[in-house]
């Protein structure tokens, strides 16, 4: 070893190229550990013997390579350029190994001062000691590589490890990233414009993709290496020269069988991510449509207990973050819409604060703004024809509607639903109740009341009476409220002279994009 070292000093020396060699042997336990770990027979390591040479420039770096293969063979395909593409960790050096006295392997490092410094006590010590050095030998490494003495590009693995962190939900799926990162093989390629870009060994042009951009490795639809299209499960080799293809549809994304071919955890995270995110909007729309089916079915009064405020106290019995969250986790089936609406209901008084509810918005707001519809009501009081009959607007009853009159004061019988909560009130004046029968003619008109229920979004009401007009409806009044969870809830009063055809026009309206449902209000 020591003869070794002193006929590189020599070399060097003979080179005009200053430089500090040392060499130590590989320890037993090294050599155990390679052999059993990597399988190695003992006649294929050629570290036994190691050769550290410390320069002061990157230039010099390659010009002792130059010096120390021109005395000794090199071993083919054990040169190792970690300066030009370093490591993930930022590790540099020139690794060589060749045929040294006597035959025998003997194995070369060669770095800068700078490049051993981190090698040896990792990149924040190298970053302190550049803060606190202001040495020409640091300043002729940087210069050597385009760079200069602190400048962000050397943060660039530390920013990487925080979007990892920022991107990986779970913290042992961010630990097993980081190690593999770290201990797993690079391969080098190229993107057109020449840049290199560093990947996991076994990479693929999807792996290529999300390296370049999330948005380039979700529209991925094919690559080409070498000038050669090739498929995108197809591993990387170092040095080639990688080119996707990306889609311009608007709802372009990744495929879940990427997950089998990835290496990068990079390209795992994003692919995992899109899905997860997509799941969960898909999730939030069917919980959101099971809990308003059920309160409706449940005969709950929808429009009063399910309040953004009743979700949100709901939700923090449940311990989920939020309204969206309940949503979501009714729509992925861990919560039970039954339990949710059940819920609600006991937080407004159970049953009879629900049916006390139900009374209280039987009354429609601003009822005296609605004009009256024109033509007769359709209704004959039996037993008699000269009374005036006006249809009720709490309920607005239409043709096929049980229905039942009452005797008002001044202002002849007014025809409610049978089903009308205000019945009930009025049911302790039989000598005032009425027996009445539909009647329609053509000039009958019902007034008609519906809600509709969407995500909020721009153009959304246009689009909703655009609807309604082109079904020859009268829109007499439109409301419109928006939750915090951004779930439009519009309620439509309209004209309409043939009721039977509501089902027509209701279906028509849950073909409005953004829409997810909507049905007749009757109470």
């Amino acid at each position: 070893l020591a003869g070794v070292v002193a006929e590189v000093q020599s070399d060097l020396r003979s080179a005009k190229i200053k430089a500090t060699v040392t060499g130590r042997p590989k320890h037993y336990y090294s050599i155990y550990q390679k052999m059993i770990v990597r399988g190695r027979e003992f006649t294929d390591i050629y570290d036994l013997v190691g050769i550290r040479v410390l320069v002061d420039s990157l230039r010099d770096c390659y010009a002792v390579l130059g010096v120390l293969h021109a005395r000794w063979s090199p071993v083919p395909g054990r040169f190792k350029d970690y300066v030009a593409m370093p490591k993930f960790n930022m590790y540099q050096s020139l690794h060589t190994a060749v045929i040294g006295p006597q035959g025998k392997p003997v194995e070369l490092q060669i770095r800068t001062f700078g490049m051993h410094r981190r090698a040896e006590y990792g990149v924040a010590a190298h970053w302190k000691y550049k803060e606190e050095s202001t040495s020409g030998t640091d300043s002729e490494r940087s210069t050597a590589k385009g760079e200069t003495p602190g400048k962000q590009s050397d943060m660039v693995w530390l920013r990487q490890l925080l979007d990892w962190q920022h991107e990986a939900e779970d913290p042992t799926e961010f630990l097993d990233s980081l190690r593999f990162e770290i201990n797993s093989g690079e391969v080098y390629v190229f993107t057109p414009r020449g840049d290199v870009i560093a990947l996991p060994a076994g990479s693929t042009s999807v792996d290529f993709a999300y390296a370049i951009h999330t948005e380039v490795g979700h529209r991925c639809v094919g690559g080409r290496v070498n000038g050669r299209l090739v498929p995108l499960e197809s591993p990387l080799e170092n040095g080639d020269v990688v080119e996707v293809f990306t889609s311009k549809a608007q709802n372009a994304g990744p495929s879940r069988d990427w997950l089998t071919f990835v290496k990068s955890p990079r390209a795992r995270t994003k692919i995992r991510q899109w899905f997860t995110k997509e799941r969960r909007e898909e999730a939030i729309e069917q919980g959101k449509e099971s809990i308003a089916r059920l309160m409706r079915k449940e005969g709950v009064p929808l429009q009063r207990l399910l309040s953004h405020e009743s979700l949100q106290l709901v939700a923090e019995e449940l311990r989920l973050v939020d309204v969206s969250a309940l949503y979501a986790a009714v729509g992925e089936g861990n919560v039970g819409a039954q339990s949710v609406v059940r819920r609600i209901i006991d937080l407004h008084g159970g049953e009879e604060g629900s049916v006390e509810d139900l009374a209280e918005a039987v009354v429609l707001p601003k009822q005296s703004e609605r004009r009256r519809p024109r033509g007769d009501a359709g209704v004959i009081v039996r037993g008699t024809s000269d009374l005036l009959v006006k249809l009720a607007r709490c309920c607005t009853p239409v043709p096929g509607d049980a229905i039942v009159g009452f005797v008002t004061r001044g202002a002849g019988v007014s025809v409610h639903r049978g089903d009308c909560p205000n019945v009930k009130d009025l049911s302790n004046q039989p000598e005032r109740m009425m027996e009445v029968e539909w009647a329609p003619t053509s000039s009958s008109v019902f007034l008609v009341a519906i809600q509709v229920e969407a995500l909020d979004r721009a153009r959304l009401l246009s689009d909703i009476t655009r609807v309604l007009s082109d079904h020859h409806v009268n829109i007499l009044s439109a409301t419109v409220q928006t939750g915090r969870d951004r779930v439009a809830k519009s309620q439509f009063t309209f004209e309409m002279g043939e009721p039977k055809h509501l089902g027509h026009v209701l279906k028509a309206v849950r073909t409005v994009d953004g829409v997810f449902d909507v049905y007749r209000v009757t109470q």
